[in-house]
């Protein structure tokens, strides 16, 4: 969308984002087409006049070269529905295409759902990636590929726990980091699939885990505790049960 200049940087970011986690357990080659940054402009009509918001961006991966899937809140806040087609602009390291979208399904019963979208055209480099079956256990090493800030990062990690309780009940717990970075999954990672080492999807961030302190020189936004989790997901066995159910 923006030409030739700023995908041969978008590209050198996905290969820098590759070498800083080259210790990583999984083959970043066999996930770089998987996953896409997703932008939904408004138009005017559609923009509040309260708000100075002019889009909305997200990630997501694909489940074919002509469905993606990523998180509800994502799909809500883009103004998708299951009826109109609209406009997302889908990025994929070096490759943008406008294609025309809508709602498909949700997928879940808890908080936060998976929304299955299907595009009007198929995306050209579009790969589809295996779904984990099994249930993470503790410690389990993890990885992502996440368009934050519309930039395409790979972020290593691990599986910390399934919530049981609470409001994030039925949530997948993970503490993920770039070095000494905890913030590297951030705003417009919402939707990115999370890998375990065989490259298979063992679950969709949803959000990250955040303390807000009002000090004399502003807003302090941090981060939790190294050894706790610091990003929500929702667990992708959703998938395989509605497969089934089918």
């Amino acid at each position: 969308m923006r030409g030739r200049t700023c995908s041969a940087l978008i590209f050198f970011l996905l290969l820098s984002a590759q070498s800083r986690a080259e210790t990583a357990c999984v083959d970043f080659g066999q996930l770089a087409h998987s996953t896409v940054g997703i932008t939904r402009l408004f138009g005017e009509a559609e923009r509040n006049a309260q708000s100075d918001v002019v889009g909305i961006h997200g990630t997501a991966w694909f489940q074919s070269p002509t469905s993606i899937v990523t998180v509800e809140h994502v799909a809500t806040a883009m103004g998708l529905s299951t009826e109109d087609w609209k406009p997302l602009d889908i990025q994929a390291a070096a490759e943008s295409k406008l294609i025309s979208a809508r709602i498909q399904r949700w997928i879940g019963g808890g908080t936060e759902k998976l929304v299955v979208l299907e595009l009007q055209a198929a995306f050209p480099a579009a790969r589809s990636v295996a779904i984990r079956t099994v249930p993470l256990s503790p410690e389990n090493r993890l990885v992502t590929l996440a368009y934050a800030d519309q930039n395409p990062r790979f972020v290593r990690g691990r599986f910390v726990q399934y919530a049981t309780d609470g409001k994030l009940a039925g949530t997948a717990l993970l503490e993920m980091y770039e070095g000494d970075n905890r913030f590297a999954i951030d705003h417009g990672a919402s939707g990115a699939p999370v890998f375990d080492c065989e490259g298979r999807i063992a679950a969709v961030i949803s959000t990250v885990i955040t303390q807000i302190f009002r000090t004399p020189f502003g807003v302090l936004r941090t981060s939790t505790a190294w050894g706790t989790p610091n990003v929500v997901s929702v667990p992708v066995h959703q998938m395989m049960e509605f497969s089934e159910a089918r």
